[in-house]
């Protein structure tokens, strides 16, 4: 059955009455693009899409109902004042990954789209495109109504031959229609397919199409035409023509289609005559299909052809426009498109390359930042010296970059601004760039992952040799005791008998292991005469498994002494018989016979040789040793791994307190800000300057202020659901790891609240890009343990870990004293020497806690005096360090973005950076100041405070104190007070030799109560259940020292004990407390003892054992022994002063201000230093260890969980480091 169906043009019903030239349509295995995409319609596209040909508009319909058909846009509409909308449909392309998987397949089945060359030597017809003018006008949209109402009469005499999914989907199409969804077509050309014998090259670009009389019109007709409008035309036209037509059974690039239908299929033909079609019916006979396919194939083949023969055409006419304006280079298409292969053409006349026999390109995309290409330029059948290449345009272009070259060294890079092509319809550069981030993060994801292998490996090849190394150490370990116990029982053996005549033998005289034997012991013979029983303790292989034999002995019949026997079994194993024999049993016997200290030894006459038998020893020994390492091993790896686990979730607490810190004022929903997530900003102007304003303007950026995208456009607040609060949305980029915003009263500006200059920064988590590591330099004359007097070089140590724990850069820069403790040091050497003020100065390198540090030495003598301070020309010694200091940075190459220098001993660093090195060579580096006692050096630190870029104290409140102070007073606009941490790992329950028993906050009962003993017996104290006071001081007047004898009187009072460690500087506040030792001794030996020295274990053990740690400072910068305290489970009864104020909240009255800073109570306090405020909180502390033991339990693991150590202060000087290098 066959219908014939004519071409359109345009596409509009009235074409289906005319005499045009007509397709027909026969049946074939296969379905309509138009009805529904599938892999086949989606490969047709492709398939359009790669042969796109200018100046042809026509349509094949194959449907019953036009109206009714799935119509859609076209991919190049034209103008709206030029052409009417029309009935055009448009194949809906398909998707990238799809176009991806077309190509691929196509690769697959060695059936790539064929180049030119490829169908000259074809043997099978060809098809040869005939085009024909036409004068009409492009019909409108009035009038395809029109004819369509004239033509639904015919159209419905075949309804009930179309399938039920196909008239849904022109049900479809019609509503698409009339909503103005179809697009335009242009009818100046109209395509006659006809079949011709092969017998020229028709292979696309390279080859030559002869035209008949109609395709010669229609060229020297389109002459007329300009080049753009056949470009236009070309993509919509040709394509919509291309995927009407569908081959029986397979896709136009020639493979079988994927999708058929079995019942029905369509062929197109050609028919001159008739304008109809209608649909066929099912096709019964197997090899009719066979043959339809066959000819449809070959179809498919004949109109590739056709289409190359005509954009050959198209190319000849833009290559003569370019030509004769001069332009070197061009493409086609002009208009470019991303994921399209596309031609490029140089005019080697006019290039630096016109005497190369070689051209090349050389390109990328996206500014040369996405997949490079390089290719070789082919001599190409056009006029002129034109050479051309394929280049295909990722989907993720938006321009193209390149270069022409001859493969060596001699380039066209269009005068140094190389050549680009903008590619339209794709990614723009900012969607390119989220693209890039996305890609970079599944990069990151990749290379962690690969790097998470390796180093699982590395850690199971490390484990193998440390196994193999283990067993060899255990090897030669069980060997070294099988020899010491061979020598041992050689010796043994050698004192042994078969029997001592009228004191033992054994019945039979020849035995052997396993065998039952009576041991005979006359009485009468020794010391056990008088005994009323007898019994014998033995054991074998001189008492190798300990007592191995036990047995009474009864008297024998034999007449000649008080004989006595037992039977006794022979371990299989012994070589030797050992025993002793007792008036009783092992735990009641009270006399032996141990033949006079040297007990009784008998050789087992048949027992196992004795080489087997070392043998055997040796691997006892061996498998006993590996599983005592393996339970060892276990032990520490369970213990390591639950540290880590500790501190990973007190690290996490600390963050979410540093970020919860600021609640009052602003934060975030969620509150852990991940990398492309959008946030919630909420903001509290009431509490801030902004209190009151009509607006709130928010103002962000990312990654301190340094992000791609740049400043945020302000954004004005909108009131939240409740409070007085504001919010704003933000969208995080993925290359973010820090917001940064400020406030503002208007979108112009006005009053900011930027948080005192230190602006408002939360990190966030998750993104593609980490933060840049800062590089920090520490220059100091302390640093713990090598080099530590007081609290100083305690910061330095642990400031600087915490801070390289965050992956920044931290170095220190020390004095070379006499008097190190090297023994501290690792990999301890000597790596230059340079001179300075007229001085060597040799510097050594090493590693102190993790930290890289180099040692300065002059050798000017200044620090061979035995000493850190106490020496009369210290301020000289230290000045010349400073200085030196800055020198080595400049010799050695470094550029710090920091340097932080502390206290009135190094404070010479910030004026002599500013005056000598600022401006030659260290520009980049800002300077730190930090005052850890305003007590010294006063002038030092006034001229250091002017000079600083920021300067801070060590907590907030004694920052407070001392605001009025005439050194900081001017300066208080870049003062800040930070609260000093405590070293977790130094001051660990957990890990800590020096206590008896390890404990953490689960457990703090048990631990501590352990550590109360161990303490109690170490100084003879009574070991009683009493509330101990501990009290580990530097003995000076600050430490209040009055308060502290007061306290001692107090608790004796109270029926507790006291236990003091510490020392004093001052004589005689030395011998004042000697004096007192020594009445407390007399009058309290029980319950008090004072250590008056410097003892690190003892330390430990007190912050353990005590239930109580007295601190009433006068004044306290900071304080660390109350952190210690905590850390230890011990309630703290302090002072409210400086750091101690900032660390201790009162049970009974601090609560809120504990809240708001994210704490619970932990300690006792007072205000005013006189012995009654020592008496208000001792008192109410000791009287809540007798009163209430299970609540303060609770309050020892409540103090036991707070994080004290460094997490939170490292955060906060990292904060003061970036507004330093603002």
């Amino acid at each position: 059955m066959e219908v014939p169906l004519q071409t359109q043009r345009p596409l509009c019903c009235s074409t289906l009455a005319t005499d045009k030239t007509q397709f027909r349509i026969k049946p074939f295995l296969g379905f309509f693009p138009h009805w529904r995409t599938t892999q086949s319609s989606q490969q047709s596209s492709s398939w359009q899409k790669d042969f796109r040909v200018p100046g042809i508009s026509h349509k094949i319909t194959s449907s019953a109902d036009f109206s009714r058909r799935r119509n859609r846009k076209m991919s190049s509409p034209r103008p709206k004042d030029s052409t009417p909308k029309g009935f055009m449909p448009k194949t809906q392309l398909g998707t990238s990954s799809q176009k991806r998987d077309q190509r691929s397949n196509r690769e697959k089945e060695g059936q790539a789209t064929p180049k030119s060359n490829e169908y000259a030597a074809s043997d099978s017809k060809t098809p040869k495109l005939r085009v024909s003018t036409d004068k009409e006008q492009l019909a409108g949209v009035h009038q395809a109504n029109k004819i369509e109402e004239q033509s639904g009469d015919n159209m419905d005499e075949n309804e009930d031959k179309v399938p039920s999914t196909m008239k849904q989907t022109d049900i479809n199409v019609q509503q698409e229609a009339e909503n103005g969804r179809i697009g335009t077509i242009n009818e100046d050309v109209n395509p006659i397919v006809e079949n011709v014998e092969d017998g020229e090259d028709t292979a696309g670009l390279g080859g030559t199409v002869p035209l008949d009389s109609s395709q010669s019109e229609v060229v020297k007709e389109n002459e007329s035409h300009d080049i753009d409008d056949l470009e236009k035309t070309m993509a919509t036209s040709v394509g919509d023509a291309l995927n009407g037509i569908y081959v029986e059974g397979q896709n136009l690039d020639g493979r079988k289609c994927e999708d058929t239908r079995e019942n029905e299929s369509l062929e197109i033909v050609k028919d001159n005559t008739r304008s109809q079609f209608v649909i066929g019916e099912p096709v019964k006979e197997a090899n009719v299909l066979v043959t339809k396919e066959k000819e449809d194939e070959d179809s498919s083949l004949k109109l590739k052809l056709e289409i190359e023969a005509f954009q050959k055409q198209v190319v000849e006419r833009l290559a003569e426009e370019k030509i004769s304006k001069g332009i070197k280079m061009f493409s086609y298409p002009e208009v470019v498109k991303p994921d399209q292969d596309i031609d490029v053409f140089l005019n080697r006349s006019l290039s630096t390359l016109n005497n190369e026999p070689d051209v090349m390109i050389m390109g990328a995309f996206n500014d040369w930042r996405w997949r490079s290409f390089t290719a070789k330029l082919n001599k190409s059948h056009l006029k002129r010296d034109l050479w051309s290449c394929k280049v295909h345009i990722p989907k993720e272009a938006y321009k193209m970059d390149f270069v022409f070259f001859n493969g060596k060294d001699i380039y066209d890079n269009n005068d140094g601004k190389d050549f680009c092509i903008t590619v339209e319809g794709g990614m723009d550069v900012f969607e390119f760039e989220d693209f890039l981030l996305e890609e970079k993060h599944r990069e990151l994801e990749k290379l962690a992952k690969e790097q998470a292998e390796r180093e699982r490996r590395e850690e199971e090849q490390r484990q193998i040799e440390a196994e193999k190394a283990a067993m060899e150490a255990d090897r030669a370990q069980a060997r070294e005791e099988v020899k010491r116990k061979r020598e041992t029982l050689q010796g043994s053996m050698k004192k042994a008998a078969r029997f001592i005549d009228n004191v033992w033998y054994i019945e039979p005289s020849v035995f052997k292991g396993e065998d039952k034997i009576k041991l005979y012991y006359n009485k009468g013979a020794g010391p056990l005469l008088h005994a009323k029983e007898l019994w014998i303790h033995g054991g074998h292989n001189n008492w190798k498994d300990g007592l191995s034999i036990v047995a009474c002995l009864a008297s024998s019949d034999r007449k000649d002494g008080d004989w006595w026997y037992a039977d006794v079994i022979v371990p299989d194993c012994a070589l030797l018989l050992d025993w002793v024999f007792a008036d009783g049993p092992p735990q009641n016997a009270t006399i032996y016979d141990n033949n006079h200290r040297q007990d009784f030894h008998a050789i087992v006459p048949k027992g196992i040789p004795e080489e087997l038998y070392w043998v055997e020893e040796e691997h006892q020994i061996y498998k006993k040793l590996q599983e005592e390492r393996r339970l060892k091993e276990e032990a520490m790896r369970a213990k390591a791994e639950r540290t880590a686990s500790m501190k990973a979730e007190m690290k996490e607490r600390t963050l979410k307190m540093f970020l919860l810190s600021q609640k009052h004022i602003v934060y975030t929903e969620p509150l852990d800000v991940r990398a492309g997530s959008t946030i919630t900003v909420f903001y509290n102007p009431a509490n801030t300057v902004l209190n009151g304003k009509s607006e709130i303007w928010f103002r962000c950026s990312f990654n301190r202020w340094t992000h791609r995208m740049g400043l945020l456009p302000p954004q004005k607040m909108s009131p939240a659901e409740s409070g007085s609060h504001v919010k704003a949305t933000v969208k995080v980029p993925l290359d973010a790891y820090m917001m940064d915003f400020v406030f503002s009263e208007r979108e112009d500006g006005g009053v900011f609240d930027n948080k005192n200059g230190m602006d408002y920064h939360i990190p966030v988590f998750g993104g593609v890009v980490k933060e840049p590591p800062m590089n920090i330099v520490h220059i100091s004359v302390e640093m713990a343990p090598i080099a530590k007097v007081g609290g100083l070089g305690d910061v330095v140590t642990s400031l600087s870990r915490a801070v390289q724990d965050l992956n920044h850069n931290v170095d220190i820069i020390l004095p070379k004293y006499d008097c190190l403790n090297l023994s501290n040091v690792r990999d301890f050497q000597f790596l230059k020497s340079f001179s300075w003020g007229g001085t060597e100065i040799k510097v050594w390198t090493g590693n102190v806690e993790g930290l890289p540090v180099y040692f300065l030495e002059p050798q000017n003598r200044f620090f061979w005096t035995g000493c850190i301070y106490g020496c009369r020309n210290d301020a000289e010694r230290f000045g010349f360090f400073c200085h030196a200091a800055l020198e080595f940075l400049l010799q050695s190459g470094f550029h710090p973005d920091i340097i932080h220098c502390h206290d009135w001993s190094s404070a010479p660093v910030a004026w002599l950076f500013k005056d000598h090195y600022m401006h030659y060579g260290l520009s980049k580096a800002r300077v730190v100041f930090t005052i850890h006692n305003l007590e010294f050096g006063a002038s030092f630190i006034s001229k250091a405070m002017a000079y600083s870029d920021k300067a801070t104290t060590v907590s907030n409140t004694y920052s407070k104190e001392v605001s009025g102070n005439p050194a900081i007073a001017p300066h208080l606009y870049k003062f800040h007070g930070i609260l000093n941490g405590i070293d977790p790992d130094l001051w660990d329950p957990y890990n800590d030799k020096f206590i008896p028993i390890s404990y953490t906050a689960e457990n703090v009962v048990e631990g501590k109560r352990a550590a109360k003993q161990a303490l109690q017996q170490k100084l003879g104290l009574k070991r009683d259940d009493l509330p101990l006071v501990g009290v580990i001081t530097r003995l000076t007047h600050q430490k209040g020292i009055h308060l502290i004898k007061h306290a001692i009187r107090r608790t004796l009072e109270r029926n507790g004990q006291v236990v003091l460690l510490g020392s004093a500087p001052d004589p005689r506040i030395q011998n004042d407390f000697v004096d007192l030792a020594n009445q407390l001794h007399s009058s309290h030996a029980d319950r008090a003892r004072l250590c008056l020295t410097y003892d690190e274990p003892l330390s430990h053990l007190i912050y353990a054992g005590a239930d109580f740690i007295l601190v009433p400072s006068i004044f306290e910068p900071c304080g660390l022994t109350q952190l210690i305290a905590m850390r230890y489970g011990s309630i703290p009864v302090v002072r409210k002063t400086g750091g101690l104020y900032d660390t201790v909240f009162d049970v009974d009255h601090d609560k809120e201000r504990a809240e708001s800073q994210g704490l619970q109570p932990n300690g006792f306090s007072f205000d005013v230093a006189d012995a009654a405020g020592v008496d208000y909180a001792l008192n109410r502390a000791i009287s809540a260890w007798y009163d209430g033991r299970d609540w303060f339990n609770t309050l020892c693991k409540r103090v036991m969980e707070q994080d004290w150590s460094w997490n939170r202060p490292a955060l906060d000087y990292l904060e003061l480091y970036h507004a330093a290098c603002k």
